[in-house]
């Protein structure tokens, strides 16, 4: 089998292709697989580091504003798809799947006009434009939570599958992941990042809480900045001394995330359904700070879910500061009967099975 994989921009929307294609590889080792990606995206990172080839179209989205970027937007939205149809015939493969993203667009619509079987997956509730205007096209729609059908138009209902969100379960407990990282089973460990690209909010509290409870009680912690933002937060870092620090790790990105979720007591986050899969699949105590800068504002719809069946803990940007958030986190951490239920009830929203049934659909449109 020969397959092409899109989605792009955040790990938000690469990881779910990543695994897709782990899972498919592992069921069948001959199969080609290979990606597009945008070259400003994390997937030009992301992919190879996993050992996939990628190739590579212009496309950007949309402002929201009419800025002279619109025009140029407008442009790749056309040109992009004849640069995928162009490595599309080149590689023919017999499947395309898209996780979403601006690269989606182009690399999903060439495909289906070329005959070529397509499946999209939409990760969040709230679905992107990318999604709905691609489900015209499209075989499959797999989406990841029950109600999102009502946001697609009526006609093109009948391609959705629910099939949650592709999370990879490896089984690693909390000991094996501890071991890995040099933990020892009984010291705390707290875990922060927000998202792939970095997130002002996130980092600015993260070191607050760096501050105010890690340094003082030497807690371990690790602490990803993302990409936007890294020279600044690093130069912040280290005028507050927070590099000299060894019981901080503080970097751009965090490649083995599942040891350091399946490590951690208490995960400090924004609340992307991906995201959010993952602390489920993992069972993890988890402060959310949902990003407000999202359509509809879906990650705080995200968030308020889980923390309401009492599986963690949302503060929005605006209602949270360093102080608060070092309380919190001490908190959780003194009391491990506390997080023993935050992370059961966390395990509830688990679809441990998403994955395989993502593969599933997939290659039951090759047969």
């Amino acid at each position: 089998m020969k397959i092409i994989f899109c989605g792009g921009g955040t790990s938000g929307h690469v990881n779910p292709a990543l695994n897709i294609a782990e899972t498919i590889k592992r069921r069948f080792p001959d199969t080609e697989i290979m990606f597009i990606g945008t070259k400003r995206g994390i997937e030009s990172t992301l992919v190879p580091k996993h050992g996939y080839p990628i190739d590579f179209v212009e496309v950007s989205g949309f402002s929201r504003k009419l800025t002279l970027k619109n025009v140029k937007a407008a442009w790749n939205a056309v040109t992009s798809v004849y640069e995928a149809k162009k490595i599309i015939k080149k590689f023919s493969p017999d499947l395309v799947i898209g996780t979403g993203g601006y690269v989606s667009w182009p690399t999903v619509k060439a495909a289906a006009k070329l005959g070529i079987p397509t499946l999209i997956h939409e990760q969040n509730a709230f679905p992107g434009v990318t999604t709905k205007m691609l489900s015209k096209y499209v075989n499959k729609v797999c989406i990841s939570f029950a109600g999102s059908e009502k946001f697609f138009e009526e006609a093109y209902r009948s391609k959705l599958i629910l099939t949650g969100n592709p999370v990879i379960v490896d089984g690693m407990s909390r000991s094996e992941a501890r071991a890995k990282l040099g933990l020892s089973e009984t010291e705390p460990y707290i875990l922060s990042y927000g998202g792939s690209m970095g997130a002002d909010k996130v980092n600015e509290l993260s070191f607050d809480l760096m501050e105010k409870l890690s340094v003082p009680q030497n807690i371990r912690h690790t602490h990803a900045i993302g990409r936007v933002g890294l020279d600044k937060f690093t130069e912040i870092a280290k005028e507050k001394g927070l590099d000299k620090q060894k019981n901080l790790s503080i970097s751009e990105y965090i490649y083995d995330m599942p040891v350091h979720q399946a490590a951690a007591d208490v995960i400090i986050c924004r609340a992307g359904a991906m995201t959010l899969s993952e602390l489920a699949i993992r069972g993890r105590a988890a402060v959310l700070i949902p990003s407000p800068y999202v359509t509809e504002d879906h990650q705080y719809k995200n968030a308020r879910l889980i923390a309401d069946a009492g599986a963690a803990v949302v503060y929005r940007e605006s209602e949270v500061d360093g102080d608060q958030l070092a309380k919190t986190v001490s908190e959780l951490l003194s009391n491990p009967n506390k997080r023993r239920r935050m992370e059961e009830s966390v395990k509830s929203f688990a679809m441990p099975d998403s994955v395989e049934r993502i593969a599933d659909e997939a290659l039951a449109m090759l047969k």
